[in-house]
């Protein structure tokens, strides 16, 4: 690599590479939104060479991302002597590397009906076991590493710009109510039952309203023991929410519990929106039951 390329303080590589249905796509898209030119699937052999014609470029292009493809074998055999060749020359590389969990991929590749490049005569579960091998030392160069089986596109594309642009945007905070009859959500971080308050499902008046209701809200919210409550889930997230904050999380998801998701979970919910929105701080509410619960 020149001299220019691997020495100016301006330029920036980013590799980024990850599970096939990981979200790659999404990531490039997110780098090219910073303004920067994205490359995929480049052989090994002439990354040094693209760069370098990428230095002599008019204007330069000092801003570059470039995705690995599994599928391309001798790519990533080649590729961590690639990256510590360009760190031996000074230039400034990072690796992204995106994880999944198996049942999200999988439940990905379903809803799309797609098969898995690594596997196109087989199952999903064998190309993702035969991916995962393959990126095993291409996972232990990641200089920041996103989990994204529980992300949409768009808390990943956030979370890629807010790892390369150095947002100082706080953990956003999604509250999701439902009811342990429908099972519980299996994006929640965070869980809490409230099944020991005092439930309007026995109070005729109340039965068909729900927890969006004020006649509900109120007599939920009115109780001693709710007050308690939410005192102790006040103290938690203030205390929580700014080392998740340090930790760089995009989001925090926490789910809140009652029978049939209808009443005292989505008072809770939005009792608790309205404390966390009170300190300044972005929060999303969703009450998944809601409409279905009885």
């Amino acid at each position: 690599m020149s001299d220019q390329a691997s020495t100016s303080d301006q330029t920036r590589i980013v590799f980024v590479a990850g599970l096939s249905g990981s979200g790659k796509t999404t990531a490039m898209a997110a780098l090219e939104d910073l303004s920067f030119y994205g490359v995929d699937g480049l052989p090994p052999m002439l990354i040094e060479q693209f760069l370098d014609l990428c230095t002599k470029a008019t204007p330069p292009i000092r801003k570059i991302a470039l995705a690995i493809d599994a599928r391309e074998t001798a790519f990533l055999e080649a590729f961590p002597s690639v990256v510590e060749g360009l760190r031996k020359h000074g230039a400034p590389v990072e690796v992204i590397f995106l994880e999944c969990a198996n049942e999200a991929l999988i439940n990905r590749y379903r809803e799309t009906r797609r098969v898995h490049p690594l596997s196109p005569a087989g199952t999903v579960q064998e190309g993702i076991d035969t991916e995962r091998g393959l990126l095993v030392d291409v996972s232990g160069l990641a200089d920041f590493v996103i989990d994204t089986s529980r992300l949409n596109v768009h808390q990943l594309r956030e979370a890629v710009i807010r790892h390369i642009a150095g947002g100082t945007r706080s953990t956003v905070v999604n509250l999701v109510s439902f009811g342990f009859r429908f099972g519980t959500p299996p994006s929640a971080e965070l869980m809490f039952d409230v099944r020991f308050l005092p439930n309007p499902h026995f109070e005729p008046r109340l039965r068909e309203l729900t927890g969006i209701d004020s006649e509900v809200s109120e007599y939920v919210l009115k109780h001693e023991r709710t007050e308690a409550l939410l005192q102790h889930l006040e103290r938690l997230v203030d205390f929580l929410l700014p080392l998740y904050d340090s930790e760089g999380k995009a989001y925090l998801t926490i789910g809140i519990g009652c029978t049939g998701g209808q009443h005292r979970s989505v008072a809770i919910a939005n009792a608790l929106a309205k404390i966390i929105g009170n300190a300044k701080r972005e929060v999303n509410v969703s009450h998944r039951d809601v409409e279905r619960a009885t």
